[in-house]
């Protein structure tokens, strides 16, 4: 009988011994994501997303001026879900009323750690980007791009991108009073950069939203960027009028843009620019060395 039961008694702490190295085992499928997303730069890992999500809620939340923020956010589709889908591919065309520089490429922005890759729309093999530390060129025709490809690398997510790009380090608000904007209320939130952030600190936005439904509707803003402007100031104030707002994986976003000079009364003067954001989607699977500099490019200083 003594033995029966030191047999039983053996077999139940091997069961449960087994049963907690199932437990702390981790799925198989677990450990395939998490490869995955390790070697791939079009994904950030559920865990990273949450912290990113939470501190950002937690420190806009503080302010009237971040709540207001938040609350476009989530109108907007929501910070979580902008990180999670994806990098972020479209193309973008801007276009100068006055004659100027049209800039038109097909671009793949990682949202999370603002590293582009432009690709030019009449030759792919024309390409420039910028890899969180090194701006590069890659064109068999200086033609391709004429213009400064260092500055727009990221530009173009800068101007589409509100109200998520404003959810890191280094970024400053300032509620300002409510103002009308095509009949509608505003509320209105001004956003400055600590020194040090960015290649253009000075530059500053004053976002509107509307009151009601949180979504962005217009956005002034200044260039100060110090290669333009090597004595310092900046370009004029431009309102830029937010187009209509498509859901592309949960994620509303504008596919137009509408510059223009600010009127006397701080709303819409002429029409300088339009901008056309089309082929908008979130891309999942990028190659491994996908936003490192090219053979052959060259370093931009």
């Amino acid at each position: 009988m003594k033995n029966r039961y030191s047999y039983a008694l053996l077999a139940l702490m091997a069961f449960m011994v087994f049963s907690c190295n199932e437990k702390q085992k981790p799925k198989p499928e677990k450990v395939k994501a998490e490869v995955k997303t390790a070697n791939n730069p079009a994904m950030v890992p559920p865990a990273w997303i949450r912290k990113r999500v939470e501190k950002a809620q937690k420190e806009l939340l503080k302010t009237e001026a971040g709540s207001i923020l938040w609350k476009g956010m989530e109108a907007h589709g929501g910070l979580a879900t902008w990180f999670g889908n994806g990098a972020l591919s479209f193309r973008f065309k801007y276009m100068p009323l006055d004659g100027g520089t049209v800039r038109d490429s097909y671009q793949t922005i990682n949202t999370w750690s603002n590293k582009a890759r432009h690709y030019s729309v009449k030759d792919s093999t024309d390409q420039f980007g910028w890899t969180g530390e090194k701006a590069w060129i890659k064109t068999k025709d200086s033609t391709s791009f004429a213009y400064d490809t260092k500055f727009w690398a990221l530009t173009p997510i800068y101007l589409m991108g509100h109200p998520f790009v404003l959810d890191g380090e280094g970024v400053n608000l300032e509620l300002l009073p409510q103002t009308e904007f095509k009949g509608k209320t505003n509320d209105v939130v001004k956003v400055t950069f600590a020194a040090g952030t960015g290649d253009a600190p000075d530059d500053y936005y004053i976002l509107q939203f509307d009151a009601e439904s949180h979504l962005l509707t217009a956005t002034r803003y200044i260039v100060s960027y110090p290669e333009y402007f090597k004595d310092g100031g900046h370009a004029p104030e431009k309102i830029m009028e937010v187009g209509e707002l498509v859901s592309v994986d949960g994620v509303l976003l504008p596919n137009s843009l509408k510059t223009h000079w600010l009127s006397d009364e701080g709303g819409l003067g002429e029409h300088i620019t339009t901008i056309e954001i089309t082929d908008i989607s979130f891309v999942k699977e990028l190659p491994e060395d996908f936003y490192e500099v090219p053979e052959s490019a060259k370093i931009l200083e």
